[in-house]
């Protein structure tokens, strides 16, 4: 019995050779894909993985507020004094050597005790302006001694600099280099924050 040479080589294709008009199976995710679909949470348990965070008050500016951060049994406290003293007013704290992609979230969520006052969250990329940093904004409240979860929408953080809003640039999600905390509500007098958890979703 012949074969003639094309099913032959039809015999001999390997199992996993794509027909004519069949289409391709889909290529698996790229970690990178995987990296930026994967959830952002930060839990503050002591973890290596997770950045540490360092104080920025307005002594930087001549002001003589205090503040800074506490990790303790799981929590992050934000604790401090807020002077208006020497055209002062604020105290924040921030993240060390942080680099996320939040392109795959629409939120930012925590989950915060606070005491009554208003508070930023602050999000930071490589965008500069002037040379320093622009910081993106979005306010919260807190009911005091009363644990609450805040739900921001990323697209309705604005950016800053020094205080003042700026035209753009727009917020790039896939370069997240700094998360941030401050208070700055013109209030004198002790503040105190306690976050259990930030999450992305």
């Amino acid at each position: 019995m012949k074969i003639i040479p094309a099913l032959l080589l039809a015999l001999t294709l390997p199992h996993t050779a794509q027909l004519s008009g069949q289409e391709a199976p889909a290529a698996p995710a790229t970690a990178a894909a995987s990296a930026a679909a994967a959830p952002f949470i930060m839990e503050f348990a002591a973890d290596a993985n997770e950045p540490s965070w360092i104080a920025v008050n307005d002594g930087v500016m001549g002001g003589l507020s205090t503040g800074g951060p506490r990790l303790d049994n799981g929590l992050l406290h934000f604790t401090g004094t807020l002077s208006l003293e020497n055209n002062g007013g604020f105290s924040s704290i921030r993240t060390k050597s942080l680099a996320q992609d939040f392109s795959a979230a629409t939120h930012l969520v925590l989950r915060v005790k606070g005491d009554g006052r208003e508070y930023q969250l602050r999000l930071a990329t490589d965008a500069r302006f002037q040379g320093a940093k622009v910081s993106y904004r979005a306010s919260f409240a807190t009911t005091a001694d009363t644990w609450v979860n805040i739900k921001i929408p990323l697209a309705s953080l604005s950016p800053t600099y020094r205080g003042t809003t700026l035209q753009g640039p727009p917020l790039n999600l896939s370069q997240i280099e700094e998360i941030g905390l401050l208070i700055g509500d013109k209030r004198e007098g002790d503040f105190a924050l306690a976050v259990d958890w930030i999450k992305t979703e």
